[in-house]
């Protein structure tokens, strides 16, 4: 390779060493801005393909996606004086890159720090004006959108940070209160339970006393149509046998002898003291006339 070679060589490898630093890119999930010996120039590069002056210009990207806080355990007071150890997270993300970066020197951890006094002080403001049942319970999810935009107001005009969201994922008491707040609670319950329990006796006794008193009625009932019953079927017995009888008398009278004499004598042993012309002993004497 001749000299000649050799120059256009090293001019075709300068200015692919000139064209690789001045061409840049910025992705989908990046923020970034452009300096010039340390000033910033443009406070928000689009994502792309871009151009800059190789030594005058420097790029910085920033995570433009969103970023998670999981914040420490603090204690608050509510508006009763209960204290509750609270633990919380917030999501947040970059929103005027320009700013992030002047007002935290584009750190996340420097963010951070500055994010979690706020957070905490805005707790501890909402807790202060509300109960425990509604901080728990009642009021939790208006105070959490009330205490995001709060928060989120200051934080885009100081540092040009976007609170996505502030949420609590744990209240709990203070151990040395815990105890005798679980005494009460536990109290309370047994108190209820005692209720609930006299309660269900009382309903018992009445469906008992209800149940037995039912029985007596029914069987009162039906005793009464038992004896109906039996006297109708009397009364018919009756009337079928005087039928019978009434049809011959003069049988009537004899079948009741003979049913007389056989448990009379059914016995050997059996002794009767009895008049000879006794009407009792007529059918033994002879068969009697016919009236």
């Amino acid at each position: 390779m001749g000299t000649r070679g050799i120059v256009v060589f090293f001019i075709v490898f300068a200015v692919f060493l000139f064209a690789s630093s001045a061409l840049y890119t910025i992705k989908e999930s990046e923020r970034g801005i452009k300096k010039q010996f340390g000033r910033v120039i443009d406070p928000d590069l689009k994502p792309g393909l871009g151009i800059k002056l190789p030594i005058i210009h420097e790029i910085q990207r920033f995570d433009g996606r969103v970023i998670g806080l999981d914040l420490r355990s603090e204690e608050y007071i509510t508006q009763e004086k209960k204290r509750l150890i609270v633990d919380s997270y917030l999501m947040w993300k970059i929103k005027d890159v320009g700013l992030f970066y002047t007002s935290t020197g584009g750190s996340i951890s420097t963010a951070q720090r500055l994010l979690a006094p706020r957070v905490n002080e805005g707790l501890r403001n909402k807790f202060g004006e509300r109960t425990v049942y509604e901080v728990v319970s009642g009021e939790r999810e208006q105070l959490m959108v009330e205490l995001t935009k709060q928060v989120n107001d200051l934080t885009v005009s100081a540092f040009g940070i976007e609170i996505i969201d502030i949420r609590v994922k744990r209240i709990d008491l203070p151990p040395n209160v815990s105890g005798a707040v679980y005494e009460r609670m536990r109290a309370e319950r047994e108190r209820e339970a005692r209720e609930h329990r006299s309660k269900g006796k009382e309903l018992a006794e009445g469906i008992r006393a209800d149940a037995d008193r039912q029985v007596r009625i029914v069987l009162a009932e039906a005793y009464q149509k038992a004896e109906v019953i039996k006297g109708e079927g009397d009364a018919k017995a009756a009337s079928t046998y005087a039928q019978a009888y009434g049809a011959d008398p003069e049988f009537y009278e004899f079948y009741r002898s003979l049913l007389a004499y056989r448990n009379t004598f059914g016995n050997k042993d059996d002794v009767m003291l009895l008049s000879p012309k006794s009407e009792f002993f007529d059918y033994l004497k002879g068969p009697k006339l016919g009236r």
